[in-house]
């Protein structure tokens, strides 16, 4: 079990994070997803995603059923706060076929359905409010959380660090080098500095979304992309 752990990590605590391609704007998917995705499906990002407003639950397994088909990962990131809300998102991504559900407050019912459906399940820390969500608390309390859901199986942790009301260094920082399991930070990834940061302290993976639909890294999305991912 000690050894299946320690590759487990080594697999998922790669040197460069991966880039999760959030079809999204302020927290809500965009209403031309399936055509933005169609321009770049062939990037080199392998990671997609959406949130849970914004599309019809039709459109949403269109969409996330030609990310499958193109052999890309899909990924659902729920922001909800009631246990009733987590639980209806990560029914959605049951029914869409997500390898995937970020966010949610973690609750043991939306725990134990990812088991059973065979989603990876990464719940927000802290205290998360808004939408666009903002994230507070102390550090402290935050990888105590995490250290929390980790023993109760869960794959990794989606961290809003960018959003986070406080120093945002210092929490990705003691967070990486305290939490042992796959970390994405989400969520205002909007600069070169940021990704630099990202880039030198080396978690799982991290998102964009509005800052692509902003033009924040050139011209259009699937050059952005690339520029990122490089």
């Amino acid at each position: 079990d000690i050894i299946f752990l320690k590759g487990y990590r080594d697999y998922y605590m790669k040197e460069k994070p991966l880039l999760i391609v959030m079809l999204t704007y302020n927290d809500k998917t965009i209403v031309n997803a399936l055509d933005a995705f169609e321009k770049c499906k062939n990037s080199s990002a392998e990671y997609w995603g959406i949130k849970e407003e914004g599309l019809s639950l039709l459109k949403m397994k269109e969409l996330f059923t030609q990310i499958k088909r193109n052999g890309k990962k899909a990924v659902l990131e729920v922001v909800a706060y009631t246990e009733d809300e987590c639980l209806e998102g990560a029914k959605i991504a049951a029914e869409c076929g997500c390898d995937i559900l970020m966010g949610t407050m973690f609750f043991e019912s939306v725990n134990v359905f990812c088991k059973e459906n065979d989603i990876k399940y990464m719940p927000f820390v802290g205290n998360v409010s808004g939408r666009p969500s903002v994230l507070s608390g102390s550090i402290d309390e935050m990888i105590v959380q995490a250290k929390e859901y980790i023993e109760k199986g869960v794959f990794g942790i989606d961290l809003l660090a960018y959003r986070f009301i406080g120093n945002s260094t210092e929490l990705i920082r003691r967070f990486l080098s305290e939490v042992k399991v796959p970390v994405c930070i989400a969520g205002s990834v909007n600069s070169f500095d940021r990704l630099n940061e990202l880039k030198n302290m080396s978690p799982w993976a991290y998102t964009i979304g509005s800052s692509f639909f902003d033009n924040d890294f050139g011209n259009d999305l699937q050059q952005q992309i690339e520029i990122v991912c490089n």
